[in-house]
């Protein structure tokens, strides 16, 4: 709108005085990307990186990169695992949770988008999500289905709350939440 306005100063006749109302649609569109907080720069960077690697989601972030972003209240972290996993495996504290899938079959949730969609409306400032799963590979899928409703900025926290499989086939010993030491609980 601003360079409309340069614009019509600079066609107009030097002493005709132009104005410009905006429309109720271009004021509210202004007002809201004036709302809407900036990505911190890890996040930028994650989004540059998707981008360019042709991700359908907005990308990925380490699990200490995604606890600074919690601890200093810039993003909300969403546990995508199910209800089973974050009672006996464990779960971060202070984390909320929108199941993927659910049950021991991990049947998945057709409302996934919704729930994040609603939990994401509840709070109260606009926030960039971050998706925890057990490896980084469900809440990724998470995440393009998020984008895919039109959920902006939902990130994938890589390597998960248990990380990848080491060369003994386990999990915990190799990367993830829980090798880095960062907080959780158990039931």
């Amino acid at each position: 709108m601003l360079s409309i306005a340069i614009f019509l100063r600079w066609i107009a006749p030097k002493d005709h005085a132009m104005t410009y109302t905006a429309t109720a649609a271009e004021t509210t569109a202004t007002t809201a990307a004036a709302q809407r907080p900036q990505l911190p720069a890890v996040l930028q960077q994650a989004l540059a990186q998707a981008q360019e690697q042709g991700l359908a989601y907005a990308g990925s972030v380490a699990p200490l990169q995604a606890w600074q972003l919690v601890q200093q209240g810039l993003a909300l972290l969403v546990d995508v695992r199910s209800a089973e996993e974050r009672k006996f495996v464990g779960q971060v504290p202070g984390s909320a949770h929108v199941a993927w899938a659910s049950g021991t079959a991990l049947t998945r949730n057709p409302r996934f988008a919704r729930e994040l969609a609603a939990l994401h409306a509840k709070q109260p400032q606009p926030l960039p999500v971050l998706l925890l799963c057990r490896s980084g590979k469900r809440s990724a899928l998470a995440a393009q289905e998020a984008a895919k409703a039109g959920l902006p900025h939902v990130f994938n926290v890589s390597e998960g709350f248990e990380g990848d499989h080491d060369t003994q086939q386990q999990r915990g010993h190799f990367n993830g939440w829980r090798f880095y030491g960062l907080p959780w609980v158990q039931d």
